[in-house]
């Protein structure tokens, strides 16, 4: 128990540390149609005009199962935002980057602006190598801590996490852009990352409620971080969790973020999207757009047997979407012939997402 306790304070002291240096009911957007009695109801078009037309939005993130395109689909998305006049930033939160083999670019840990599309950078967050930097840099000072994190603190589970999140608010937070997008990781890293707000706050509301208990041993770890009283080391945390909370009021709220999930038309990558759909609603945060990605459209002058039978699989799959987001807007994109490389090819493919899908050829 008391090691147990020990791990959890020294991470919770750490990570708290780090961001301290780093960090200087949901809307429905549709159309009004009348029935056949006179009544309006709302239909939803199958394109991202909504996001395009909310321009009030902060923070779009993109997520999905692994192998779906969310790098494509988040590149295309940030690109028809950028289209419509807005400065955009989008960040690969993903361990392993695509983002410059999507756009045939080279971009890192800073953002960089994307040749051949006005208004959009693009950066590339390394957790790992940027922590160990920030260890580094203080290691004159600080040399227990950095012995100590250069033996178990990099093995802390979701301390990637952790970083990716803090670094993203820090150049989130001083760009000067108008729509951060987010292309995630895989789901379940991404739904780490969506939950680490949290749990910065209820590691610091623990800590302080250890306080009274376990004084002593709180403030000799916070001699580690250079506090010399214990009154200053929880006014540090104080204003950290301000910052934080301030985070996930923006998270939570439909006029600044919203969720786009991408999937294809199988079992597994449906059956995730909406365990994902879920957790999302769960943390209130708002998820409106589904885009289905990779669809067979038949040549009726070419038949395919295979292309048939994998075309009737993906329509069996696809009409249980429609009836499972009948109030989503839920956008149908083609398989390419090709891989989708390039600005030229991204941005040719990202003007797919404003038109509705025909699959009569």
């Amino acid at each position: 128990a008391f090691l147990s306790f020990f791990l959890f304070t020294v991470s919770c002291f750490f990570l708290l540390f780090v961001s301290k240096r780093q960090m200087s009911d949901p809307k429905v957007v549709g159309v009004a149609v009348a029935d056949g009695e006179g009544d309006e109801e709302l239909t939803f078009e199958p394109t991202i005009e909504n996001i395009i037309e909310q321009d009030t939005l902060k923070w779009v993130f993109v997520g999905g199962k692994g192998g779906v395109g969310k790098t494509t689909c988040s590149s295309s998305v940030a690109i028809q935002l950028a289209q419509s006049g807005r400065k955009v930033l989008l960040i690969s939160t993903d361990p392993a980057h695509n983002l410059s083999d999507a756009f045939s670019q080279k971009f890192g840990p800073e953002p960089t602006k994307v040749q051949g599309v006005e208004n959009l950078s693009c950066m590339e967050v390394e957790p790992a190598s940027q922590l160990k930097n920030q260890l580094h840099s203080i290691e004159e000072n600080n040399k227990e801590l950095m012995d100590l994190f250069d033996s178990v603190g990099f093995s802390i589970p979701g301390i990637d996490e952790w970083n990716t999140f803090l670094q993203v608010m820090k150049f989130a937070k001083s760009m000067d852009q108008d729509v951060t997008v987010f292309d995630t990781a895989p789901t379940g890293h991404t739904l780490r990352l969506l939950q680490v707000p949290q749990v910065i706050t209820a590691g610091i509301s623990k800590l302080k409620g250890l306080n009274d208990t376990s004084g002593g041993m709180i403030g000799k770890l916070g001699s580690m971080f250079g506090g010399d009283k214990l009154e200053g080391m929880f006014s540090m945390l104080d204003t950290v969790k301000e910052d934080v909370e301030d985070i996930i009021r923006q998270f939570q709220d439909p006029d600044l973020t919203t969720f786009v999930c991408v999937c294809i038309a199988e079992f597994l990558s449906i059956y995730e999207t909406e365990r994902l759909i879920q957790e999302l609603t769960k943390l209130d945060i708002d998820v409106h757009n589904v885009i289905v990605n990779q669809l067979l459209v038949l040549d009726k002058a070419k038949p395919c047997e295979m292309c048939s039978a994998r075309f009737g699989i993906q329509q069996k799959y696809l009409t249980q979407v429609d009836e499972l987001y009948d109030d989503f807007h839920v956008i149908k994109l083609p398989l390419q012939p090709r891989e989708v490389r390039g600005v030229d090819e991204l941005v040719k493919f990202s003007k797919l997402l404003l038109h509705d899908l025909e699959f009569n050829q």
